[in-house]
């Protein structure tokens, strides 16, 4: 089949369902995109813009030491538009790739309305589509076209809560008690609120009282690790966000040469400066109790919040049971599935299965068979994964240095320490993803710049 006679259909204009349209739009492929904003807006959205982020606007750790920084060589590597939309519209985050979400957002819109091989159907999906197609309906996919996924994978659809951080008017934040500093005199391109003891005890314990989302009867309440609310780590314990979100390691407050007995951190959200956003302060609560209590945070007390934390469903297929190493369905190899959906967590992994599905759709649209990243590269670990994980209780995914095979220790020597075995796992992660590319793959391959990983950097 030619490239003009070849199409398929994506579902969805997230992060994963953009990133599908324009891989397969690359190879030559129609593609025909189904996004049902705005006409019919989620609880979570804001704008009709494709690949809109609604949590944080960080893609995650840059660098040799980071599994996230493995993965955004990769999709470098191969002209990923997603990790090219970030690197077009950075902000400064330390050792992280983080965003202008209104920029981002505007940049992948108009790469996908302006490719000349991408139609957009604006509606909503009820069933999935005959014939090549991508699911990638992310976290929020409606009720309708959920349960046809699950008619046609035979499997449960699971559902849990994610939330987002309240974001602060940067004018509001009194810089007389703040500072802004990295950890560890990394690059101060962060805002640091300190606590004292007193000060930290009164904020658990007004988080520990504050009111929470209540769930309908038919939903079941279940956080995912990696966005754990503030108030539900809260009430794991009195000293739980102090060893978590509220470390104050590495911090020295200039008033007092010392780190305080807790900080809350907050991250630049826009170019401008005018917008920061409290990190691992993902909230359900209330709007009125969580304006309460970002007012106790000190350097917070007349904070203007301009965008409220919000807590929302996620929809997710027990990727054991129904997907392929390919994120082709088990069940119908024509369907392939990316992003939250297939049982992944974060925005870069969204992106990434959505490179692939997208890749892979194409590919069969052309009569190729589709094909898997090598084990030692950070998606081929993480999609091996997906299509191995044990399925009880099956939750999504990041990526980290565990999905990827070990690298040898020399003899005489007991074990390697993070700092010898990253850089190498690595370079191999990424020379054996360029070579698949470029020679199984057969697409145009660009070795991507390495940004230097800061000294104390870890995923």
């Amino acid at each position: 089949m030619s490239s003009v006679d070849a199409a398929i259909t994506v579902i969805g204009a997230g992060l994963a369902g953009s990133e599908a349209a324009l891989a397969a739009a690359r190879l030559g492929v129609r593609v025909r995109l189904f996004e049902m904003r705005p006409r019919r807006m989620t609880p979570a959205h804001r704008t009709g813009n494709f690949a809109e982020l609604v949590c944080s606007t960080s893609l995650g750790g840059e660098g040799e030491m980071q599994a996230k920084g493995l993965l955004q060589a990769e999709l470098r590597s191969v002209g990923g538009a997603i990790v090219g939309a970030a690197d077009s519209s950075r902000v400064p985050a330390g050792n992280a790739l983080a965003v202008d979400r209104d920029e981002f957002s505007a940049r992948v819109t108009r790469a996908v309305r302006e490719h000349p091989l991408i139609e957009v159907v604006e509606g909503e999906v009820e069933a999935v589509p005959d014939g090549i197609s991508v699911i990638a309906t992310g976290p929020l996919t409606s009720d309708a076209l959920a349960s046809d996924v699950a008619r046609l994978t035979g499997s449960e659809r699971l559902s849990f809560y994610d939330a987002a951080a309240p974001v602060i008017a940067a004018e509001s934040i009194n810089m007389d008690v703040a500072w802004r500093a990295g950890r560890y005199d990394q690059s101060a391109d962060y805002i640091n609120c300190p606590f004292t003891k007193e000060e930290y005890l009164h904020f658990v314990g007004a988080l520990e009282q504050a009111r929470s989302h209540t769930p309908h009867d038919w939903e079941k309440l279940e956080f995912f690790e990696g966005c754990m609310p503030i108030e539900e780590i809260a009430r794991r314990g009195v000293d739980t966000p102090r060893f978590g979100p509220m470390s104050p390691k590495g911090l020295d407050d200039p008033r007092t040469g010392r780190w305080p007995y807790a900080v809350a951190q907050l991250r630049q959200e826009d170019k401008e400066g005018r917008m920061w956003s409290l990190v691992g302060f993902q909230t359900g609560l209330k709007w009125g109790d969580q304006k309460a209590a970002v007012n106790l945070i000190p350097g917070l007390e007349n904070a203007e919040i301009v965008r409220y934390g919000v807590m929302h469903r996620n929809t997710y297929l027990n990727a054991p049971e129904v997907l392929d190493s390919t994120l082709g369905l088990r069940a119908d190899p024509q369907k392939f599935v990316a992003g939250v959906l297939a049982g992944t967590e974060g925005y870069l992994e969204s992106a990434a299965t959505g490179w692939l599905a997208g890749t892979n759709a194409a590919r069969l649209a052309l009569g190729l068979p589709p094909l898997t990243p090598p084990a030692e590269s950070m998606l081929g670990g993480l999609v091996r994964y997906l299509a191995s994980a044990n399925p009880k209780g099956f939750q999504p995914m990041n990526v980290n240095w565990a999905l990827v095979p070990e690298v040898p220790v020399p003899e005489g020597r007991r074990k390697l320490g993070k700092r010898e075995k990253r850089p190498v796992m690595f370079k191999r992660g990424l020379n054996a993803f360029m070579t698949w590319a470029g020679e199984e793959a057969g697409l145009t391959v660009t070795p991507p710049a390495v940004p230097e990983a800061e000294a104390l950097a870890t995923d």
